[in-house]
């Protein structure tokens, strides 16, 4: 039987409205809570220029934390689904601390018949993550990182060398491509036992996949969008993961682990913490271990480490060459420090140069390398000294780069400045207001090893050569929109080098 004319247009109209209507179903949802927000609009919610691939996430929250400046929280809409963005820095530390076992968990959730190596220490399940966490936490302890300080050092002579050969062709340095060769071979020999070779090869395949696991294109946009819809993501979302990315990390971690059982070889780094994982299941309490669990680890282990490591590298290379007053005042620091151990870098070393760490600290406050925090909440919730009530099930987001970029914390936030990490300016400051590795049991595992690999790179380049702006140098930083919540130029970062004649 076919459908009239009439009867086919009032069907259209009925399927839009039914949608219209789910569209617009829950916007009155913070209204209720007497949570304030920017009014949404039918099917985008305050996500229009996300879902049209104008802007990106970050930028939605940014500008609600600036147009709401006196509410403690802001309510905002991703579609229909209700979000909520934090503002009071009392609020934030009893989400990621005071209160975390109510919001032990984070937005995005592992889907392993999706993504394979999804199921890592970033995204998994409260459940899970705990006695994962528990048992992978001795590799970054202070203790753990000085016995493998040697291989630190081992990777900044080579990098030292790789450095001298690209300076002597005169050409400008681009900062992201020597740096994240010289974290892919850090990580590779600290954490893989692997001599990963990624500086002395033009192209290795672990710089390849690096290179693949941040690269942004159509492909992830529509994958992080499918997230917002669960069922769609499970659907449809196999279709744009990179499945030579999996099975690269699969492979490589699987002969590293069965190497090491085979021949009884044992370096106490982080592939020895998942041959234990391996060998004895029993003592995490976890339902299921298997490779593709174990593979997940490394994986989220490389790609962290050697991207935000490059990136904030990278970061502070720039500034260093366009602030050539920090710049001496940083190598002059360093250059002491060095002169008690005959010019040799040692684990404390790097503790005493101060200097350099509030450097270290500001390149992260003006470019965070996560731009946003999420957790959900596993339990309704009261929000301390209000009457607002969430329901399980929540997701609450953390702008902190809208944040760190305050004019109200950070007078003129645009210059870089040091000094606001020394002394009384640092101590005066709430802890929320500095988030670039998270807080709380839930913060960064590998922070104290990101600060070490980092600053070993800029301590290695600062000893030997100076940095200054050139021609290629960016005139007006390029945020690129389609990457999620990391803090990623469009374009490329790049200085000239020149070898310290004194």
């Amino acid at each position: 039987m076919s459908l009239s004319i009439t009867e086919t247009v009032g069907l259209v109209v009925a399927v839009f409205l039914l949608i219209y209507y789910y569209s617009v179903s829950k916007f009155e949802f913070w209204q209720k809570r007497g949570v304030k927000g920017p009014k949404p609009i039918p099917f985008f919610g305050n996500f229009k220029d996300v879902f049209l691939g104008r802007g990106c996430v970050h930028e939605c929250f940014e500008k609600a934390y600036y147009d709401y400046k006196d509410e403690p929280v802001i309510g905002l809409y991703a579609g229909n689904n209700p979000l909520l963005v934090l503002r009071d820095p009392d609020l934030i530390k009893d989400v990621l601390i005071k209160d975390f076992p109510k919001f032990a968990e984070r937005t995005q959730r592992p889907y392993r018949e999706v993504e394979p190596l999804s199921e890592h220490l970033f995204r998994l399940e409260a459940e899970r993550w705990k006695p994962l966490r528990t048992r992978l936490s001795p590799v970054f302890t202070s203790g753990k990182l000085k016995e493998m300080f040697h291989l630190l050092l081992e990777c900044s002579e080579h990098f030292d060398r790789y450095l001298e050969g690209m300076i002597a062709k005169g050409e400008p340095i681009e900062c992201r491509e020597i740096s994240a060769k010289f974290t892919t071979d850090v990580i590779g020999s600290c954490a893989f036992g692997i001599e990963m070779n990624a500086l002395a090869a033009e192209d290795s395949e672990f710089r390849k996949m690096g290179r693949k696991v941040f690269q942004t294109s159509w492909k992830t946009v529509i994958k992080d969008r499918l997230r917002d819809y669960p069922f769609l993501f499970k659907l449809f979302g196999r279709f744009f993961v990179e499945m030579d990315i999996a099975n690269f990390f699969t492979r490589i971690t699987k002969e590293s682990i069965d190497y090491r059982i085979e021949h009884n070889v044992r370096r106490y780094d982080f592939v020895d913490s998942l041959v234990d994982l391996k060998q004895n299941p029993d003592k995490t309490g976890l339902p299921e271990i298997d490779d593709v669990l174990l593979t997940a680890q490394a994986f989220v282990f490389f790609a962290a480490g050697f991207e935000t490591s490059s990136l904030t590298i990278s970061h502070f290379l720039y500034e260093l060459a366009v602030n050539q007053s920090i710049q001496e005042k940083v190598r002059k620091e360093i250059k002491n420090v060095l002169q008690k151990t005959n010019g040799v870098v040692m684990y404390d070393s790097i503790k005493e140069m101060k200097y350099l760490d509030a450097c270290f600290q500001e390149t992260l406050r003006k470019y965070p390398v996560l731009v946003w925090l999420s957790r959900t909440a596993l339990v309704d919730y009261t929000f301390s000294g209000t009457k607002i009530i969430i329901p399980r099930g929540q997701q609450v987001f953390i702008p902190v780069y809208a944040i760190q970029m305050d004019p109200e914390v950070y007078p003129n936030p645009q210059v870089f400045d040091p000094e606001r990490f020394l002394g009384d300016n640092a101590k005066n400051r709430h802890s929320m207001f500095f988030l670039p590795f998270g807080d709380g049991p839930r913060n960064c595992i590998g922070a104290r090893f990101a600060k070490n690999q980092s600053k070993m790179a800029i301590i290695t380049i600062l000893s030997r050569f100076k940095v200054e702006v050139c021609d290629k140098t960016f005139k007006k930083y390029d945020m690129d929109k389609k990457a999620l919540f990391l803090l990623q130029p469009t374009h490329g970062i790049y200085v000239k080098m020149t070898k310290l004649t004194e």
